[in-house]
């Protein structure tokens, strides 16, 4: 399978900054990629740092004024499975800032008790994708997991979170991945959780709006607030003027809900 990603970014700062952006894919794999950041037709020195959840970002500082980032990627072929170790398997199953796993563990019980394995992931994937709506614009950056399901309403980013705090309370490790999304409409970047089953890590999207094995992995945290894909540093406010994404692939896959997928 090949995927092809690019982004196009505009972005307006009162002042100087440092900006970090998470729009790389994790893995480039063959290398076709390109970062280019200008600032009144210079180009901006670009620094890429590991994250330490796994992906890459690219920081750069500007000055009071229109900045343009444009990213793109060619991915062929799939990434190697993800590895777990034991620290991953603790920072997982932490309760977090927007999974809030303690509070939902009685209702995970009471919904999910018996289950286990990939039955345990497509039954949690059912029941979050019946029980809440899509609603474009119906939640705050700050709302989690508690919040979505007391609304029965919300994004890609409130589904996984519901979903990581679902499986965390039932000593599932959990985490939440920004992708790129092939099928995805309208093209934006997308947002599913991932669990960890029988020494692997299997992607869980119940929003069901592309197919799982065309995604793209670009950031993983323990949720959103590890995932943004633009966060900036100095005292002055910085805006995003425009965005757009593309993600297409040569191939778009079936997806049956059901089967296990590994994300690459």
């Amino acid at each position: 399978m090949r995927r092809d990603v690019t982004v196009s970014l505009d972005v307006r700062s009162d002042g100087p900054a440092e900006l970090v952006l998470a729009i790389g894919v994790a893995d480039p794999l063959a290398g076709h990629e390109r970062f280019e950041a200008t600032q009144d037709g210079d180009a901006l020195d670009v620094h890429t740092m590991e994250d330490s959840h796994g992906g890459r970002l690219h920081v750069l500082n500007v000055q009071r004024g229109a900045v343009h980032i444009d990213y793109s990627a060619r991915v062929e072929g799939q990434a190697p499975p993800p590895d777990i170790d034991a620290m991953q398997e603790i920072r997982y199953l932490r309760p977090s800032r927007y999974c809030e796993s303690d509070i939902l563990r009685p209702i995970a019980v009471a919904e999910f008790s018996g289950l286990t394995g990939h039955e345990l992931l497509a039954a949690v994937s059912s029941w979050v994708g019946t029980h809440i709506a899509y609603v474009t614009g119906s939640s705050l950056p700050t709302d989690g997991a508690v919040r979505t399901l007391l609304s029965r309403r919300g994004v890609c980013r409130d589904f996984a979170h519901l979903v990581v705090a679902f499986l965390r309370a039932l000593d599932v490790p959990a985490r939440v991945v920004a992708v790129y999304a092939p099928g995805l409409s309208p093209m934006d970047f997308h947002a599913v959780a991932e669990a960890a089953i029988d020494g692997a890590w299997y992607v869980v999207d119940p929003t069901a709006l592309a197919p799982r094995q065309s995604l793209l992995r670009i950031a993983t945290g323990r949720d959103a607030a590890d995932i943004a894909f633009l966060t900036a540093r100095g005292d002055l406010p910085v805006r995003i003027a425009e965005l757009k994404v593309l993600a297409i692939t040569d191939a778009l896959p079936r997806d049956d809900s059901l089967s296990p997928v590994v994300l690459s």
